[in-house]
């Protein structure tokens, strides 16, 4: 049965003839003079009706070979015709187009050099130019958590790595400051208790941070936080700070003080309105004032310049509001868009066009004994404080 079901469907006259296989089977296309290989066998220099011989075959690819490759040649060399007319790019258009083209026009590109040069230690970093006195900047905020301690140091550290020669009095009794900056500011060290309670000279106190040069500190011990009790009995207790930088060789124009002055001083005060931030008002010739990018701190903001205000009327009356730096800033929300548009639009040019985002690592290098500049000067925190450094010294101080 399975032998003839067989031999219905493959009918074979010669059962024991075995089939010839020496002759291929013309293929359709063949019989039709077609080729799919692009035209027909007599166009393309092969034999028609028969084996091809591996000597005709290689011959004929041969003289294939040599003529396309003359096409090429002689379609690049025309310029528009070729893979020119097709609109792509050879290797040599791309490294001829390539000397015209600027990599530091790219933001990715320079941001990518810039990262790269800053984690190796090669970074170039352009110096300012140096002011014709001292300038004395307070920063201040009696909202507690703002970044005003954060600021001092790394916006100081910024301008010492500008090539300025800058003094950070911690006039906060946490010290935090201090810690920052690698400074010793455990009890029994000369701090500014010496300076505003005892009446020693800010030379005698002052300490050179050995991180960053061109960046000296006064630090805040614990004895800081009794100041406030003891100096109510005490006459002009207000301007004690004022009297100790005056008094400072170092403070003052170019003329009286020489290159060996201090560019920048900054105080960092604490987080109130007591006597001890007071003093800094009355020192001092600027202000600084961080603002989170927080609707607390925009409402915290209208008490501290009415105590600035009081200040100006009775005590000094050169100080002034001069820089506004937006801290915490975190630009993926409408909050914190919404806070420094309202900022801005009431400020104006005091508002630094630079914003501190949240960062990390600028909350890591403290316990590192470090600021942010030195611990990671790569990352997004210190680029920006750095900017916002040079932003302070390239506007000037205020007329």
């Amino acid at each position: 049965m399975t032998e003839e079901r067989r031999d219905l469907h493959h009918p074979d006259p010669d059962p024991g003839r075995r089939p010839d296989t020496s002759e291929p089977t013309p293929r359709e296309s063949d019989r039709a003079g077609f080729s799919t290989d692009g035209g027909t066998p007599a166009e393309r220099g092969f034999p028609q009706g028969g084996v091809v011989s591996p000597q005709a075959a290689h011959e004929a690819v041969s003289r294939e070979t040599t003529s396309d490759t003359s096409d090429v040649s002689r379609g690049t060399s025309a310029g528009t015709s070729g893979a020119a007319a097709w609109g792509v790019k050879t290797a040599a258009d791309i490294a001829e187009e390539s000397s015209s083209f600027d990599d530091d026009l790219t933001p990715l590109a320079r941001a990518a050099q810039h990262s790269v040069l800053a984690r190796t230690g090669g970074l170039r970093r352009e110096g300012a130019p140096r002011p014709q006195s001292t300038r004395v900047m307070v920063v201040a905020n009696q909202k507690g958590g703002v970044g005003k301690t954060t600021s001092t140091v790394n916006v100081a550290a910024g301008l010492a790595q500008l090539g300025q020669r800058v003094l950070v009095i911690d006039l906060d009794p946490q010290g935090n400051a201090s810690t920052a900056l690698s400074v010793e500011h455990h009890r029994g060290v000369p701090s500014t208790y010496d300076v505003l309670v005892e009446g020693q000279s800010l030379a005698d106190v002052t300490t050179e941070c050995t991180d960053v040069p061109g960046l000296w500190v006064v630090p805040a011990t614990i004895d800081l936080a009794g100041a406030e009790i003891e100096l109510v009995s005490v006459v002009a207790r207000e301007s004690r700070l004022a009297r100790a930088l005056a008094a400072d060789a170092r403070v003052g124009t170019a003329d009286e003080a020489g290159d060996e002055r201090f560019d920048y001083v900054f105080i960092d005060c604490p987080p109130s309105l007591g006597l001890l931030t007071l003093n800094a008002l009355v020192a001092g010739r600027e202000m600084l004032i961080p603002i989170q990018a927080e609707y607390y701190a925009l409402e915290g903001l209208g008490q501290l310049l009415e105590t600035v205000e009081m200040v100006r009327q009775h005590l000094n009356p050169q100080l002034v509001v001069s820089t506004i730096l937006l801290t915490m800033y975190d630009a993926r929300t409408r909050l914190a868009a919404g806070v420094a548009e309202e900022v801005r639009s009431h400020f104006g040019d005091q508002v630094l066009k630079t914003a501190v985002p949240r960062s990390v690592r600028v909350s890591e290098a403290p316990s590192y004994g470090q600021t942010v500049m030195t611990y990671d000067p790569a990352s997004a925190g210190a680029l920006s404080y750095l900017e916002a450094a040079r932003e302070i010294a390239s506007k000037g101080a205020p007329a």
